[in-house]
């Protein structure tokens, strides 16, 4: 692995160059100039990443493909990387995209690795670490919250990242393991409340964030849920827009909406929190994780929490598979991705700040 494409400069794609480019030659594409002006450690092309034959002659000449981009432009992307051998990694939430991905890999000739950002992704990694110290494992409950740290209004919410993604996870039905049995369950419901140092949240499905651990983990477990952490009262606001007022029906309207009213802020920060309850030996134990992370200073400029945590788990993947620390070919999970040499990473060890 020596040259890398990086697909979509936002806000996570220019720190996704920014932090290969340390180790690889790394060259981003985009219609749009890098997020930050700055003097860029990598080669930039502009791009219209929608056209996926011009996609398909910039990346000739590359190893590896990383897309940056909204999860419905991943597919083209995705069977290229497939049909010239070429690493794939992106940071999709959505399952019909995932698994078009892994239908590739089966005669995949490189690495395919989506799903490899926060959520799925990161909290997958350590939240399957967690079940390792147990004998039985009975409950695994995982939650991310990616939150304003001084939220205001009703919706106390702001779209420091995708907001199509936020929109998609919110949508879709989310897969559970409940009472043993593996199943769909809406989005948006089964809300419940967190109370941690003082501080309340509440906590509802979303789709996606679990990635494949429920197939992983389905006869070994009795609940396996991935639920979004935010502010008290959200959940119930989304609902009546979506549902109530059925603007699930008209996605872009909704999106336009929520994103001129919620702009991203400067000052936010991610909360991880995750549960594994079970035996160790024959005694009932029970194992938390709970971190929260602020925004950090990388390569001279200020990186909201969630661009940093999502640019550097899809970075310390790479950098795992250029290792030789995960499979060189084929489809991988991220349950199979060590934790601890996760963190071994140039990229993993931000986690640690």
């Amino acid at each position: 692995m020596k040259k890398i494409a990086v697909l979509g400069l936002g806000k996570v794609g220019t720190l996704v160059a920014t932090l290969l480019s340390e180790r690889f030659e790394v060259t981003g594409f985009d219609k749009q100039p890098p997020h930050y002006d700055y003097k860029h450690p990598f080669n930039t092309e502009t791009l219209d990443l929608s056209d996926a034959s011009k996609i398909e002659t910039a990346l000739k000449g590359f190893d590896t493909v990383v897309s940056a981009l909204p999860y419905f432009l991943n597919k083209p992307i995705a069977k290229f990387a497939h049909d010239f051998g070429l690493h794939y990694f992106d940071l999709t939430e959505d399952v019909p995209t995932t698994n078009y991905i892994r239908s590739l890999s089966d005669t995949a000739k490189a690495a395919m690795v989506p799903q490899c950002g926060l959520a799925p992704g990161f909290i997958g990694i350590m939240g399957f670490d967690l079940t390792k110290a147990f004998t039985k494992v009975r409950d695994v409950e995982l939650r991310v919250g990616a939150l304003p740290r001084y939220p205001n209004g009703l919706l106390a919410y702001s779209f420091t990242w995708s907001s199509y993604g936020v929109l998609n996870e919110y949508l879709n039905d989310a897969e559970v393991i409940h009472n043993g049995v593996r199943k769909m369950v809406p989005s948006l419901e089964g809300t419940e409340y967190i109370s941690i140092e003082g501080q309340e949240f509440e906590a509802f499905s979303t789709s996606g964030g679990l990635g494949t651990l429920c197939e992983t983990l389905e006869g070994k477990v009795d609940t396996l849920n991935y639920k979004t952490m935010r502010y008290p009262g959200h959940g119930k606001l989304m609902r009546f827009l979506m549902y109530e007022l059925i603007m699930k029906d008209d996605f872009e309207t909704l999106e336009r909406v929520l994103t001129n009213a919620k702009p991203p802020v400067e000052e936010d920060v991610v909360y991880v929190y995750a549960v594994v309850e079970g035996w160790k030996g024959d005694k009932i134990a029970r194992a938390e994780y709970w971190k929260a992370f602020y925004p950090i200073e990388i390569g001279g400029h200020k990186w909201r929490a969630i661009s940093w945590t999502t640019a550097a788990a899809i970075a310390a993947t790479v950098e795992m598979v250029a290792d030789n620390k995960l499979p060189q070919k084929g489809f991988i999970k991220q349950e199979d991705i060590d934790y601890k040499t996760f963190l071994e990473t140039p990229s993993g060890k931000l986690y640690n700040s």
